[in-house]
């Protein structure tokens, strides 16, 4: 199979990620792997990490786990919100006005909800994604929960072990407020990558899913 790189015309240095989650660990869950891989692989990129809906003990589980994830990267932006867990629907506007400054990102690439996730912040999310980046590589992750929503991704980024033991690791020592969860546990996370691995026949054996809606490719 054809592998695709992300690269902007003056190289990775110049490549601009913007990854936007809900809750604090909504990122970590769905491409925390692929965050690893590229604060590892090329931390000269510039990452901007958004929570929507974390306050209290969630906020800072937030801010440390960024700090985690990151802690290989040079130039990262990372803001937390504290709009209410379950509403932002219902706080639209003022969740509508952090997406119009994050125009000012100028993102190459943005990882977001999957527009198909049932949980109603997750949905709002990845609409103002595409309604707020409209010529732009959107990848949309997955979160594994009770809703049962899990779809087939057609993108795959290939993890190696160690990147699988660290996401596990760095999951459940950041979110003490989410391990009482009987889904928030280590077979999971490690389930889920293990299958995205098989259905991207990927050697390693393990990967994280995305779904992309639009894809240009140049050919010359």
């Amino acid at each position: 199979m054809i592998e695709l790189g992300l690269e902007t015309s003056d190289g990775p240095a110049d490549l601009r990620v913007l990854f936007i989650g809900a809750h604090s660990d909504d990122i970590e869950i769905g491409c925390g792997g692929t965050v690893l891989r590229l604060v590892r692989e090329r931390p000269e990129i510039c990452i901007h990490w958004v929570v929507l809906a974390a306050d209290g003990e969630r906020e800072a589980e937030a801010h440390r786990s960024a700090a985690g994830f990151l802690q290989d990267a040079k130039d990262i932006h990372v803001a937390v919100h504290s709009f209410r867990d379950g509403f932002l629907p219902y706080e639209g506007y003022h969740v509508k006005e952090v997406f119009e400054d994050l125009k000012d990102v100028r993102p190459d690439v943005v990882f977001t909800h999957r527009s198909e996730d049932r949980h109603q912040d997750h949905r709002l999310l990845s609409e103002l994604t595409w309604n707020t980046f409209r010529n732009h590589l959107v990848l949309e992750y997955e979160i594994p929960k009770y809703d049962a929503d899990l779809g087939s991704p057609n993108v795959f980024v290939e993890l190696e072990e160690d990147i699988v033991q660290l996401k596990i690791e760095l999951l459940m020592q950041q979110f003490g407020t989410q391990r009482s969860k009987p889904w928030f546990a280590p077979d999971t996370f490690r389930g889920l990558m293990r299958l995205r691995g098989v259905e991207g026949a990927l050697e390693s054996g393990s990967a994280e899913g995305f779904y992309a809606r639009k894809i240009r490719l140049a050919l010359s």
